[in-house]
């Protein structure tokens, strides 16, 4: 397979709606919306509002959303906000994150999505009517 160059989104560039390549991207910009590649990399002054979806993902910048990828990479600026799904996960000593974190032997497939629902909490079962009689008014 042929060599391709890395989609590189300079620092300049902010982006509204989502993102998909087949290759690599280097983003240094901000993206409001989804990102997906085979390869992802978050600049240290990047932004990405919205899920991320990757073979590889390293964070060096901000991330608020999901996100699913096989190999994690919190590098020590980096800023999560959001759940990841991952087969492996490296975070250095200084990154932040903060959500929720679970292992998944393929975490691309369409079953490995965070759920955005809460888990619903049922309610205490009512008491039991009783049919011990009723005291007398009078």
């Amino acid at each position: 397979m042929k060599s391709k160059a890395p989609s590189i989104l300079s620092a300049d560039l902010s982006v509204k709606g989502s993102i998909a390549s087949e290759g690599e991207v280097q983003l240094d910009g901000s993206v409001d919306g989804d990102v997906r590649a085979v390869t992802l990399t978050i600049g240290e002054e990047a932004s990405v509002n919205g899920e991320v979806i990757a073979e590889t993902v390293v964070v060096r910048g901000r991330i608020v959303g999901s996100i699913r990828a096989r190999q994690v990479q919190l590098a020590a600026t980096a800023r999560v906000e959001g759940d990841i799904i991952h087969a492996t996960l490296a975070v250095e000593s200084g990154a932040y994150f903060d959500g929720h974190c679970r292992r998944n032997s393929d975490p691309l497939s369409d079953s490995a999505k965070p759920a955005n629902d809460k888990p619903s909490v049922s309610a205490p079962p009512a008491p039991a009517s009783s049919n011990a009689p009723k005291p007398a008014v009078g």
